[in-house]
């Protein structure tokens, strides 16, 4: 009897259980209905012929383009979609000097390599401490300059869209356009907001400025190495040789590269015939080695000026003459970028800036995130508000040079 009544018990709280957990089981199937499956639900999806397992690019793509189609509510621009995936695949490299050039920007940026295009006139950089556009340097007597922007300005609005600098290859290419038309620009300055209205116009760039200092000390400037800045600094060089220098500064402050062929050219022009310029190591470690292929035609003390943004092409210049022996280094360490990259076109029209080798000064130094450390360190005064505009005046860093060439 006592067996009978133990049997009874256990058989109502086992059906007790067998409901609470049929019940679970229902209840939790319909809130996966309802909330991975249900067409109410917008917050929560699968979509279950995904594989992220699939490491084929094309089959992940064409994996979102499947959900694309099925889902996306408004209208598909194939070409758009395009060039936003072949970007994006370009920046998962990692790297900043790698970028995808769409075919319509790329005529407009082997103009910008040449140094001649239609717009307002101005050098930017990518600011990465505040992700904005920098203004680098109005060129002389451009729509720029004579609108008054000036170096240090940030662009933050064109044509009423604000733009970052995650935006710069798009914004380069928007400044350019027709002659005559005009464009907005809004400029941060300091704390203060600038609005400006600027014509574009033909702009041909002639970076390569120079005179006579104190004592018969020539003085050359240039911000790029353009196709033509070699040549126009023979030319500057020549004109101030005539007029009596027996020294010379090169100021590549502010000077953040370009054409590597152009800065060896003009290193060429100061170190002997036959020798080494520049080591390029590439993937698999094959080495290249550029020599000077000419006689010099510079044969006095030269001095350089670099600071933090000396780059690129900069470094390539003042590294080789430094290591050769051929000038002095004045001023503070450079940027420290000690890779090249090529230009190349793609049978689209497309165009691919790629990273394709390191390089090392005369004496295999490298340099990338490092930097070249100058010969007399000198900083300027702390009054200086701008490396990008500095007054004569105040230019502590270009008169120690003309002290040493002086003494």
């Amino acid at each position: 009897m006592e067996d009978k009544k133990t049997y009874q018990v256990y058989r109502t709280i086992m059906l007790i259980i067998l409901v609470a957990f049929i019940t679970f089981i229902l209840t939790s199937v319909g809130f996966y209905q309802y909330f991975v499956k249900g067409e109410n639900s917008n917050k929560y999806l699968t979509v279950r012929s995904f594989s992220s397992k699939n490491k084929d690019i094309s089959q992940t793509l064409n994996n979102y383009r499947a959900v694309i189609d099925k889902y996306y509510l408004g209208d598909v621009d194939e070409e758009k979609l395009k060039e936003g995936a072949i970007k994006g695949y370009i920046e998962g490299l990692g790297d900043l000097y790698t970028e995808y050039i769409s075919k319509d920007d790329m005529q407009d940026y082997i103009q910008d390599t040449m140094g001649n295009f239609v717009g307002i006139g101005v050098y930017m950089v990518k600011d990465t401490r505040t992700n904005q556009i920098m203004i680098l340097t109005p060129i002389k007597n451009s729509p720029a300059e004579k609108a008054g922007i000036q170096p240090g300005d940030y662009i933050i609005a064109l044509n009423e869209q604000e733009c970052t600098a995650d935006d710069m290859t798009a914004i380069s290419t928007k400044i350019k356009g027709e002659e005559g038309t005009t464009i907005k620009l809004k400029i941060l300055r300091g704390e203060e907001i600038l609005d400006f209205e600027i014509a574009r116009e033909n702009i041909i760039v002639n970076p390569v400025e120079g005179e006579i200092l104190e004592n018969n000390v020539g003085y050359i400037e240039f911000t790029s190495f353009d196709e033509d800045t070699a040549e126009e600094f023979k030319n500057k060089f020549e004109e101030l040789q005539k007029q009596g220098i027996t020294s010379l500064i090169i100021d590549l402050r502010n000077n953040g590269g370009g054409i590597v062929d152009k800065a060896l050219e003009i290193a060429g022009y100061v170190a002997d015939k036959d020798s080494t310029l520049l080591y390029e190591v590439d993937k698999n470690n094959n080495e290249k080695i550029e020599k000077n292929k000419k006689n010099p035609i510079i044969n006095m003390p030269v001095i350089i000026l670099t600071n933090e943004n000396t780059a690129s092409s900069s470094e390539i210049l003042a590294g080789a003459l430094k290591d050769l022996g051929k000038a002095k280094i004045v001023g503070t360490k450079t940027y420290g970028k000690g890779v090249i990259q090529q230009i190349l076109t793609l049978p689209d029209g497309s165009g691919l800036k790629i990273t394709t080798a390191k390089y090392l000064t005369p004496n295999r130094i490298e340099i990338n995130k490092i930097g070249i450390e100058p010969d007399e360190t000198v900083e300027l005064p702390e009054s200086v508000e701008s490396l990008l505009n500095v007054d004569r005046n105040q230019d502590t860093q270009l008169q120690k040079a003309i002290d040493m060439l002086t003494e």
